[in-house]
């Protein structure tokens, strides 16, 4: 490891969580140089949805470059972006019934990010953004001025300028409907609110500890946008393209948002990310907003054969079926292990365990990479242990997965107490 040490920047993170050089991955499973595997529970943070090296997608790819298809072509025309179009268009929005443009960014969800905030600024020709308590978007300015987490937040370099955070559903408690503060200060002029261009959410807060939002607030979320003509801006970056069982996180709910940001596994493993906006709020001049990476042909054609998955109903059965044996034995864990005070919570295949005593969730990942998992934390203290694996997972390996996480916890509680009765 010491190349990365001595070449790499300090903030390299995930490195330090899982200190071993990998050398390849096939389906759910990864392989270190020395010939150790380990499940994967991670999926590249969300962007792994159909696994390490797809056979589908890899033969889509290898075909592609063969026929010496176009690499990077800026946004020209190519044959690639017409397929995607095409195929996005037939299998993912018109199905649902959702008329968007497409508006290519830079390759990373937080360009979609930035890129949403721009518009909205744009065309309402208001600077405020209303986002919300444990909400994550990413880390460059425009995105982290609206990212709630201090880790990620320093007073040094953050611009907190026109962007207000308000609770998110659940943070004052179930019983506590947090709209209602959202409400009455836009309709009172002293509040000091100034009536934003656009609300900006995740509908289940992946980073930030896996919070999901209730339908029926959400659908409130929505009319009150319309209402004081706001544009609601859904950040589907980690928690859409199936995640959550549906294609989009908030088909549930059964709201059209105005704007939508989409990356991570959209482009099929590939670097990609976009925004889909209602028709009218195209306005850019063109060239307005640009990038040298504005669409990647590669992506492009992993895209498309990934979004085969969508021509059925069969992969979103599958993760519902899925995600219900995650809750089953998850809740089975926290109920075995009385001590930890575990709560579950979950949506899909994104599924979290909550254990409030601090540092114990990292003791946990810790353990279960080196018994042969991948496993990541998520909240604001990294108080929860987070349940990501790929939505192809077959089911024996998801079991076997879960029960490293058994196994893990038992082995710390037993240490835990073999030290306090030596301490006795």
């Amino acid at each position: 490891m010491r190349i990365f040490e001595n070449m790499e920047s300090r903030v390299r993170g995930y490195i330090r969580s899982f200190p071993v050089i990998f050398e390849s991955a096939k389906g759910s499973i990864m392989t270190d140089e020395m010939g150790k595997e380990y499940i994967d529970f991670f999926a590249g943070a969300g962007t792994l949805n159909y696994g390490h090296n797809n056979p589908q997608i890899s033969q889509a790819l290898i075909e592609y470059l063969q026929a010496d298809g176009v690499v990077h072509g800026l946004d020209m025309a190519t044959t690639a972006k017409k397929r995607f179009l095409q195929k996005f268009s037939d299998t993912i929005l018109g199905p649902r019934g959702l008329d968007y443009k497409i508006q290519f960014t830079g390759p990373t969800g937080t360009n979609a990010v930035e890129t949403a905030l721009k518009l909205a600024r744009m065309v309402k020709a208001r600077s405020n953004i209303v986002c919300f308590t444990n909400g994550y978007h990413g880390l460059t300015m425009g995105a982290l001025a609206i990212t709630g987490n201090t880790h990620y937040r320093d007073e040094a370099y953050i611009s907190r300028s026109n962007v207000s955070f308000l609770p998110y559903d659940g943070y004052m408690g179930p019983e506590i409907n947090t709209l209602d503060l959202f409400r009455k200060m836009l309709a009172d002029n002293s509040s000091g609110l100034d009536i934003p261009a656009a609300v900006i959410l995740e509908t289940i807060q992946a980073e930030g500890g896996v919070n999901i939002a209730r339908s029926e607030w959400l659908k409130e979320l929505a009319d009150i946008c319309y209402q004081f003509d706001i544009l609601l801006i859904i950040d589907d970056i980690q928690v859409g393209n199936g995640r959550s069982g549906d294609f989009f996180s908030f088909e549930a709910a059964g709201i059209k948002p105005d704007i939508v940001c989409l990356s991570k596994a959209i482009g099929g493993g590939l670097p990609l990310a976009f925004i889909l906006m209602r028709p009218d709020l195209d306005q850019w001049k063109p060239g307005e907003h640009t990038g040298t990476f504005r669409g990647n042909n590669m992506a492009f054609v992993a895209s498309t054969q990934a979004l085969s998955y969508w021509d059925t109903n069969d992969l979103s059965e599958a993760v519902h079926y899925k995600g219900a044996v995650m809750e089953r034995e998850l809740t089975a864990i926290a109920e075995k292990y009385p001590e930890l005070d575990a709560s579950v919570r979950g949506r899909g295949m994104i599924y979290g365990l909550e254990i409030p005593e601090r540092g114990l969730s990292s003791q946990i990942s810790e353990r279960c990479f080196e018994n042969g998992l991948v496993i990541e934390l998520a909240g604001g203290d990294d108080q929860v242990v987070k349940f990501l694996p790929a939505l192809i997972i077959d089911e024996e390996t998801l079991l076997k997965g879960i029960s490293i996480v058994d196994r893990s916890i038992n082995e710390i509680l037993k240490e835990k107490h073999e030290n306090l009765k030596g301490e006795l």
